[in-house]
């Protein structure tokens, strides 16, 4: 059997990041507006420690390289995926993301950039951006030109619980007051449509990246309406998404209703996102409060998971 493999997140500040990593998930934080946290990585620019157990010490890219059989020798130079939690105190920047093939090509060999979002909170009467009203690449070059944001971005109302699937190709921003599970490809790939005007603490305006968006922009993406959660809970389980890239569920654990997850795949990850209990798994038990992150490996058996709380777990 193989034992479960607990990360330590590293987090990164931005500008429009807050402090509510550290209020609500009790993570240890550098000074300043923190955006992200990146809790299960292993890409280059924030690539996680394992803490306790055989692999103490290890980043999660040198297990990967060093030993691919705790992942099922799934092939491929890089851990696939990438679990952030995203605190939006202020808005993000209008963005898109490539697909494979353009960021392989574009952007030194990388992978492109398919994500979503489970929203953890929400101010009331929030919204974010996901979709865009422009029929072609010519129409859309002349919205930005002429700053016409309101005409052509699709803002959507969200609550705590929604769920947004983001693909290659689709303009979209978290906007203010908004906590976020991000589920993504291990890319760190993002054009910048619009940054608000905003200026960095230095002066400077960030760097948009019109003529890329423009090529990676999908104009046939149907932009959604609600990102509310309509698939039915099973046994605590209520089935997100499933894409070429990744798989996301949510799990719900209950005092009075425990839940056991079958583990077939080559790894999976889990999040606690709310409340705390514990998760058995080859005779072992460990603790989960609110806010840990593991990898269980190939081979680890089932994840028997009591006490009360809320998972978001995802595989390849």
């Amino acid at each position: 059997m193989n034992e479960l493999i607990f990360v330590q997140p590293v987090f990164h500040g931005k500008l429009w990041g807050g402090r509510r990593l550290e209020t609500d998930f009790g993570y240890e934080l550098p000074e300043g507006p923190v955006g992200e946290c990146w809790a299960i990585s292993a890409h280059p620019n924030g690539d996680c420690h394992i803490a306790g157990g055989p692999w103490d010490g290890y980043t999660l890219s040198q297990l990967w390289t060093e030993h691919r059989e705790l992942f099922g020798n799934v092939e491929g130079d890089q851990f696939p995926l990438l679990i952030k939690i995203l605190d939006a105190q202020d808005d993000l920047s209008i963005q898109v993301h490539p697909d494979d093939a353009y960021a392989y090509e574009h952007e030194n060999g990388s992978l492109g950039k398919r994500e979503c979002w489970y929203i953890l909170d929400a101010r009331e009467g929030g919204d974010i951006v996901v979709g865009q009203r422009a029929a072609n690449r010519e129409e859309f070059a002349r919205m930005v030109d002429e700053g016409r944001w309101d005409d052509l971005l699709n803002r959507v109302p969200i609550a705590k619980g929604d769920f947004f699937q983001i693909d290659p190709g689709t303009v979209h921003a978290i906007l203010g007051g908004t906590l976020v599970l991000e589920t993504q490809q291990s890319s760190d790939v993002t054009y910048r449509v619009y940054d608000f005007d905003r200026r960095q603490p230095d002066g400077t305006l960030r760097e948009l990246h019109i003529q890329q968006a423009q090529d990676v922009v999908d104009f046939d993406v149907k932009a959604p309406e609600s990102g509310s959660v309509t698939t039915p809970e099973v046994d605590g389980v209520t089935h997100l998404v499933e894409t070429p890239n990744y798989a996301v569920d949510r799990v719900v654990v209950r005092t009075d209703a425990p839940v056991t997850i079958a583990q077939p795949w080559p790894f999976l990850n889990v999040s606690v996102v709310e409340g705390s209990g514990t998760v058995e798994a080859g005779g072992k038990t460990f603790d989960l409060p609110k806010g840990t992150h593991f990898v269980a490996p190939v081979e680890s058996g089932d994840l028997a998971f009591a006490g009360d709380m809320e998972l978001v777990i995802s595989h390849l």
